[in-house]
């Protein structure tokens, strides 16, 4: 289907954020909404975020991708993952202002992105689904954990690193630090009563409970009653966190088998889905998932 690319500028508290709609000749009711993810801005690492829109406006799907407030082409400081309700809500207000046939909008995030998607998504009746790419879930004992499960004690259980040994072309005992520093931080950090990344809420009972990031974005998922497709990369450690924990904490478990979640891991793929193969196979299970329901 054919379809037409343009710029506006829309502004938020003051400043102004650069956006692309991809708006087909004859739009489908459903939008995506591109949030992007890290420090990148709306076209994406090996320019996956431009495709993506090509490819769902050739099926009549609209699409709007933008840079946050401080990133890209728009104007004003960078805000932190957690920190972007205001830079969503305009987006999305942006967004149905230049497409006016559609009546709800998906909201697709990698990374952090994710992350800041189910902060947002229960906020807005006008979202009734969101695509999670390798949601950042990370702590200080997460990340550790991570490396010694999924990076050094693989490394451990392989030849390859001992023979580089036998043939003196590898520091045995630097790699034991490190394993063992890495070793102490997650006990460290499993020690720790408040996770340096967690945010203060005020429970039911009135007194003061910390929540970690984790905990915080599955009580976002949970207040959120829209359709969830989430995707992870076969060969990612932000990816093999988040399973971590979502095999580990009974909220996300019970989530995650709601009949209204689509789960999906591409193997072999790496973070940003730097593959044409990964990139293709990501945009076309969005675009099925999205016209399903």
């Amino acid at each position: 289907m054919h379809f037409l690319q343009h710029p506006l500028t829309f502004a938020c508290d003051g400043e102004w954020l650069v956006a692309i709609v991809s708006r087909p000749q004859q739009p489908r009711p459903r939008g995506v909404l591109i949030v992007v993810g890290g420090p990148q801005y709306r076209v994406g690492s090996h320019r996956q975020f431009a495709l993506l829109a090509n490819h769902l406006a050739q099926q009549g799907t609209p699409v709007m991708r933008f840079d946050y407030r401080g990133m890209g082409d728009s104007s004003g400081d960078r805000k932190d993952f957690e920190k972007v309700t205001q830079d969503l809500r305009a987006a999305v207000d942006t967004f149905f202002g230049a497409v006016k046939e559609m009546h709800d909008i998906v909201i697709w995030g990698l990374c952090d992105a994710a992350s800041a998607a189910l902060f947002y998504a229960y906020q807005d009746r006008r979202v009734s689904g969101v695509v999670l790419l390798n949601p950042w879930v990370r702590t200080a004992e997460g990340e550790a954990k991570t490396y010694l499960r999924h990076y050094y004690l693989p490394r451990l259980l392989s030849p390859a690193p001992w023979r580089k040994v036998l043939r003196g072309e590898f520091s045995l005992m630097r790699s034991l630090k490190s394993l063992l520093d890495n070793f102490r931080n997650a006990i460290g950090a499993s020690a720790t009563a408040v996770p340096e990344d967690s945010a203060t809420l005020e429970p039911s009972n009135g007194r003061a409970a910390s929540k970690s990031l984790p905990e915080r974005m599955a009580d976002g998922l949970a207040a959120f009653d829209g359709h969830v497709l989430l995707i992870l990369s076969g060969n990612d450690l932000t990816a093999k966190e988040f399973q971590d924990v979502a095999n580990t904490s009974q909220q996300w478990r019970r989530l995650l088998a709601l009949p209204r979640v689509t789960q999906y891991v591409l193997a072999g793929a790496t973070h940003t889905f730097s593959s044409h193969a990964w990139r293709g196979q990501v945009a076309a299970w969005t675009a099925s998932w999205v016209r399903s329901w």
